[in-house]
């Protein structure tokens, strides 16, 4: 098996994907997801493996090749979570005010919540095949948002007014409070999932120890890529040396997994946010190494959404879960979009914005793509098994209808809001 050969013609795929997105106008993502299910061991990976409908890695070769590829996931990661810390530029924080951290934080709990909330109800009705496990880490993902579905229809429609000027903030700092919640709920999964039993040490002292020491670590990296930079002015080495960070923090996150240091299962992602935030906090010209940073990482980009939706177990698909796949997926849709505009709406009402901004705010803040796609897929390989496969499995299918939806619901929202000019609609 010619792996570079088959990677080639995957990109090949992705890319030519990406020119039919733009002709019936849906985003980039959703084609480099199909192209992962197709070329994937599922589809037409079948071709090359004597059309055996397996989901084992060791008699299925692009599996196999897959698995071993989950290191470009990992870095991809990295990559997201460390432009995520630049939103925690102190003065950019001061500058947007109370509200909108006010309203960040409950839109993110609010999606959390009403997503646990419903599926639990899922669970009530179908314990064996909606445990606990996955009703909680799929609350956990609920929090994060799709910035770049947003911007395309703003930038797409020219629109602008009070809620544009809530968005852009809100989705920007979304990520970031879904980071930090994904790390605390996620380890109330795994506790779980081990079937443990809850102890304090367990359950609470050591999910707290693990986001304190991969929140310090990814400071350390933060503050040694600032010193050094000094160094280095041009931006092709300062972003040799963000690499350097992210891949250290997450072979830190390996590292600490083994007996020797206390298998704690910190988290690579708050490692590299942290990173980045004491970088551009530490550096006034640090947004040059960040521009560097989106030349450098549109291919690694494709390559993991690509994996992503290799990665997607149809298997599952064959099996008695497939029909609980869908009832969660369907919960999940209508009880984070719940959230989202009951958080949405309670965060703009407390924080007195504009009644455009509470009404219209939380329709806006539906799309959901990137972020949740990782967050899932770090869930998928450390849960392992079928509640791994059904997270994945349900994230991937929820963020195909949230990338078909979101941008159109982003866009009634903002016509709604009188943001995008009656001719402006009418000539799109």
């Amino acid at each position: 098996m010619n792996y570079f050969l088959y990677l080639a013609i995957a990109i090949a795929i992705a890319l030519l994907s990406s020119r039919v997105m733009k002709l019936i106008k849906l985003p980039n993502v959703t084609g480099y997801l199909i192209t992962g299910i197709l070329v994937g061991p599922f589809v037409l990976g079948l071709f090359f493996n004597n059309f055996n409908f397996t989901n084992d890695p060791a008699n299925n070769q692009i599996l196999g090749l897959v698995k071993n590829l989950s290191w470009i996931s990992e870095v991809a990661l990295g990559f997201i979570a460390f432009t995520i810390g630049s939103s925690f530029k102190l003065s950019t924080i001061k500058s947007l005010g109370k509200k909108v951290l006010v309203i960040t934080i409950f839109e993110a709990l609010g999606g959390s919540i009403l997503t646990i909330a419903g599926l639990s109800i899922a669970h009530l009705i179908w314990p064996t095949y909606i445990p606990w496990e996955i009703v909680i880490t799929l609350g956990a993902v609920a929090a994060a948002t799709a910035p770049a579905a947003t911007l395309m229809v703003i930038k797409q429609y020219n629109a602008h007014g009070p809620l544009v000027n809530t968005l852009l903030p809100v989705v920007a700092l979304d990520d970031a409070a879904a980071l930090i919640l994904f790390s605390i709920l996620f380890s109330v999964s795994k506790t779980i999932a081990n079937g443990t039993g809850f102890d304090v040490y367990t359950g609470l002292v050591k999910p707290i120890l693990e986001i304190l020491i991969s929140l310090g670590i990814g400071a350390i990296f933060g503050f040694i890529i600032s010193g050094v930079a000094h160094f280095f002015r041009s931006r092709s080495n300062r972003m040799i040396l963000s690499l350097a960070s992210i891949l250290a923090c997450i072979g830190l996150y390996h590292l600490f997994q083994t007996p020797a240091l206390g298998e704690f299962e910190l988290s690579s992602l708050l490692m590299c946010m942290a990173s980045g935030a004491v970088f551009v906090n530490m550096r006034n010209d640090a947004i040059r190494t960040f521009d560097r940073i989106d030349y450098f990482t549109p291919p690694v980009f494709m390559l993991f959404f690509v994996l992503s939706g290799a990665s997607l177990d149809l298997t599952i698909f064959a099996s008695e879960k497939a029909l609980y796949i869908v009832i969660a997926a369907l919960f999940y849709v209508v009880f984070r979009a719940l959230g989202k505009w009951t958080g949405a709406f309670t965060g703009s009402t407390i924080s007195r914005a504009e009644p455009t901004v509470k009404k219209y705010l939380g329709f806006a803040l539906i799309p959901q793509a990137g972020v949740a796609i990782g967050l899932a897929t770090t869930a998928s390989a450390i849960l392992g098994g079928d509640s791994g496969s059904m997270i994945l499995a349900i994230i991937l299918t929820t963020t195909l209808v949230y990338e078909l939806i979101g941008p159109v619901v982003t866009k009634t929202a903002l016509s709604k809001a009188g943001e995008i000019a009656v001719e402006t609609v009418t000539a799109k």
